[in-house]
């Protein structure tokens, strides 16, 4: 598995990623939601750290980050449980200092994958950043 930046080229295989990844695994965002952040997205990839995931050419997923806090990853939904996800947090715990993550609260497997990457929730919040009904979770690296 490798990975490289970002380019403005690579935004809509981005967007298709995260529709293909949010219809897997957020069954609970509302329709209006979803096409409201599908139209948004692009316009938060110039103001994060954007990597591309891929294997050998195969784009299997990407990663957002804004300083030490992961913002966004997504996987293909064929290749989520396959460890990938695991080596992305890694190398971005190793690179990337990560030690920040927000994550739905109805999202409980990518909560519980957090929690074995070793992130501990800290606080919560009613309503995610947009002021949507989405509980957030905010957690952090448990820096024992």
């Amino acid at each position: 598995m490798n990975n490289r930046r970002v380019t403005e080229n690579d935004y809509q295989k981005l967007v298709e990623v995260w529709e293909r990844a949010v219809k897997k695994t957020h069954d609970f965002l509302q329709v209006n939601d979803f096409q409201t952040i599908k139209v948004e997205l692009p316009t938060y990839f110039p103001h994060l750290e954007m990597n591309i995931w891929l294997i050998e050419e195969r784009i299997i997923g990407f990663s957002g980050m804004d300083g030490d806090k992961l913002e966004m990853l997504f996987l293909e939904p064929n290749d989520i449980g396959k460890g990938y996800g695991k080596k992305i947090v890694a190398t971005l715990i190793k690179k990337n200092q990560l030690r920040l993550i927000d994550v739905n609260e109805q999202n409980q497997s990518a909560r519980i994958f957090y929690q074995k990457m070793g992130f501990e929730e800290y606080a919560r919040s009613e309503i995610d950043n947009a002021g949507r009904p989405y509980p957030i979770l905010h957690l952090q690296k448990n820096c024992i």
